[in-house]
């Protein structure tokens, strides 16, 4: 039995995708019924009856809503797979319309020269996987990749990291053995260690320690480090470029045990 915590998530996240608050509601009440009047959705769903029809309309002009034209008029969700394929395809078709426009528009150049050096902050482990992801693409020569949680070994990383090309150097760091099988298993290309980072290691941290979640190194001037905050598991990450970079340089230290030595300068 669907608990009221389910429809109101289910209502917010369809709020997200777009539609209105009412939509939203009659959307999810049709969801739960075989057909519904207008008179029933407006009891299920606390939405006004004149704003029922609205909602209708709206719903059955973006294909998630069909009406059966008797008296009363019957309501039907369309099955969920094609409700959420349909979703789908709007989110994506919006996300590119977003793109195109954004893609014309201007630079406006700054007054200031950008500074040498530079750190970035960014926050969201959708957001961080998937600057991973470009970064990984991005790269010519070599490819340092510490992973400090087994839940960021994703289907989506496996898939970037399967792509490198064949020029690229690519060096994959575990905590333990067990991971590092699933890493050559998932990547087989790759060179992977031990990561000889001890405080990546959980057993050397506090359960209310901030956990580091992984650590990129590409072409040995772009540096992207994330942890995870121990109570929301809230991923956040610092994004920085240059070979001169501090940032780059101390993980360039840190990281020496991945690296391999004809590619360090140092050496």
């Amino acid at each position: 039995m669907a608990t009221a915590e389910n429809l109101e998530e289910a209502i917010e996240v369809l709020q997200q995708l777009g539609l209105k608050e009412y939509e939203a509601r009659c959307f999810v009440g049709l969801s739960r019924l075989p057909t519904g009047t207008a008179k029933q959705l407006s009891e299920m769903t606390e939405v006004p009856r004149t704003r029922v029809y609205d909602a209708i309309r709206v719903l059955e002009a973006q294909g998630l809503v069909e009406i059966q034209h008797s008296s009363p008029q019957q309501f039907r969700a369309v099955p969920l797979d094609e409700a959420t394929e349909t979703l789908r395809d709007e989110y994506e078709a919006r996300v590119e319309r977003l793109h195109d426009a954004l893609e014309t528009v201007e630079i406006v150049d700054g007054d200031d020269e950008s500074p040498v050096q530079q750190v970035w902050a960014m926050t969201g482990r959708v957001a961080i996987e998937n600057r991973t992801n470009d970064l990984i693409r991005e790269a010519t020569d070599e490819i340092v990749l510490v992973l400090g949680d087994e839940s960021l070994l994703t289907e989506d990383l496996i898939d970037s990291l399967n792509e490198v090309g064949n020029g690229v150097d690519l060096l994959i760091g575990a905590l333990t053995e067990t991971l590092q099988d699933r890493i050559q298993t998932a990547v087989p290309d790759a060179k992977t260690f031990i990561s000889g980072l001890e405080w990546l290691h959980g057993e050397y941290a506090a359960e209310d320690d901030t956990a580091i979640g992984r650590l990129l190194l590409v072409d040995r001037s772009t540096i992207l480090v994330s942890s995870i905050m121990p109570d929301s598991k809230e991923e956040r990450a610092i994004f920085g470029k240059g070979f001169g970079n501090g940032l780059v340089v101390i993980a360039r230290r840190l990281m020496a045990q991945g690296l391999l030595t004809v590619r360090d300068p140092k050496q």
